[in-house]
């Protein structure tokens, strides 16, 4: 989505915003200097808080700001920064929107720790919050999540990944937090059991869809936009969604050198495989398939009740259909 529009958006929930960033910025502080300072470098380049954002808005559907669902954002985001935190060490990541990652900066063992205590700070605040199903919730997502990063870290470099498995790993990673910041905004502002379903349906398709972008921008997006190299998930044999496709329809040399490639026996050259992806027409496939989960997204949004709230999350879909970083 551009980031002008984003911006645009926000500005519309700008008390709320500005409440989320102090809730968050409180939440980050600690008596141990070097955690503080990790928490600075986070705090300067937030990215987007898309996940908190959608909180706020869904919980708007039902009651205009709420002190609980402004905590309820905050603790999504505290576990989903803590997850990047983690994903940056695993992956061996130097760069992160433009910008230089913790354990790059500070070391691996130091950015572990600083997870942990963002997990840990989360797990207050749901306390605080005092709602046992919010805390079976989070506490059932966090584990499927470090599921998914075990599975991505296991499958995702494998020539042999198939289109399910690739799908499960991106509902355990990506997926499970988005419905939980939907799901999760509609219980504790008093959304029926119904209602409830289709906001955890609406975050998870919207999920699947924002990490599918994420597997195209890889291959077809800006550095300068992204933050990041184009072709990074190539480069690292990372296995998505373009990559699963071609592997079952090329033919011949073509398919040995990328097969070759992404089960670590050769490197192969990216614009050529760019060329492969485009003849097998890989990259509009995993359009499609993006496109597919927008729109049940969005008809699971159209099933909640009607309100400015709601036009203005299917503008964020809308959005989300031309996302470029």
């Amino acid at each position: 989505m551009a980031l002008s529009a984003l911006l645009t958006l926000k500005k519309t929930l700008a008390s709320e915003m500005k409440a989320l960033n102090q809730v968050i910025t409180e939440s980050l502080q600690s008596n141990i200097a070097d955690i503080n300072t990790i928490s600075q470098h986070i705090t300067e380049n937030p990215g987007k808080r898309l996940r908190p954002l959608l909180t706020i808005m869904c919980a708007n559907l039902f009651e205009t700001q709420s002190a609980k669902a402004i905590q309820l954002a905050a603790i999504i985001e505290l576990i989903h920064t803590a997850t990047l935190l983690h994903d940056d060490v695993v992956d061996e990541s130097t760069q992160r929107r433009g910008k230089i990652t913790a354990n790059a900066q500070w070391g691996n063992s130091i950015s572990v720790l600083a997870g942990d205590f963002l997990y840990s700070r989360s797990f207050q605040l749901m306390a605080e919050l005092n709602h046992p199903q919010v805390f079976k919730t989070l506490a059932d997502t966090t584990n499927i999540i470090a599921e998914g990063e075990v599975m991505q870290l296991v499958y995702s470099t494998n020539d042999k990944l198939d289109e399910n498995t690739h799908f499960k790993i991106i509902d355990h990673k990506t997926s499970q937090l988005f419905a939980a910041a939907t799901e999760l905004a509609g219980l504790i502002t008093g959304a029926d059991t119904a209602q409830q379903a289709h906001l955890q349906a609406f975050g998870r398709h919207f999920g699947m869809a924002y990490q599918l972008t994420d597997d195209l921008l890889d291959y077809i997006g800006d550095s300068e936009k992204l933050g990041k190299n184009t072709g990074d998930d190539f480069r690292e044999g990372k296995v998505t969604l373009p990559i699963i496709h071609a592997l079952q329809h090329a033919q011949g040399e073509e398919k040995s050198q990328l097969s070759q490639h992404f089960s670590g026996k050769k490197v192969w050259d990216f614009e050529a495989c760019l060329t492969l992806l485009d003849q097998q027409q890989s990259l509009d496939y995993a359009r499609e398939k993006q496109q597919d989960h927008l729109s049940q997204a969005l008809n699971h949004l159209m099933s909640l009740p009607d309100s400015k709230h709601r036009d203005t999350l299917a503008t964020l879909v809308k959005l989300m259909a031309n996302r470029t970083q």
